[in-house]
């Protein structure tokens, strides 16, 4: 057994979010990245999808997650909160926000992942997930 407990290198952030690595293959899990995502009220992720399912378990706060259609064309998303589970599968088009409070949210997927911007087809690495 191992106990992480994240430092300032386990810390990613972007214009978006903040992202903090818990168990991923650097930090000694050999199948699977969870990290906790903490966005503030208001802000809004890219328009992306990953190639792994992913599960987002809002911990306090409340996610807007557009997916599918809805994720590429900016229709209305679902609301998940704390007690409830977003599965996303791989491969589909989503957009995550958060409403008018901060959200931090625990997610968990397969290692390995990368994610694509349907706008240019660009694929990258998620670095928080290694």
């Amino acid at each position: 057994m191992r106990v992480n407990t994240p430092n300032e290198h386990d810390v990613i952030t972007t214009p978006n979010a903040e992202m903090t690595r818990l168990a991923t293959p650097s930090r000694g899990s050999r199948e699977l990245s969870t990290w906790t995502v903490r966005m503030a009220p208001g802000t809004q992720g890219p328009a992306h999808s990953v190639d792994r399912e992913q599960v987002w378990v809002p911990l306090s706060g409340t996610l807007a997650v557009a997916s599918g259609d809805a994720g590429a064309s900016g229709a209305e998303p679902a609301l998940v909160g704390p007690g409830q589970a977003a599965v996303l599968p791989a491969g589909e088009v989503r957009r995550i926000s958060a409403g008018t409070e901060p959200v931090e949210a625990l997610v968990c997927m397969r290692h390995g992942g990368r994610a694509t911007l349907p706008e240019t087809g660009e694929a990258r690495t998620i670095p928080w997930t290694e």
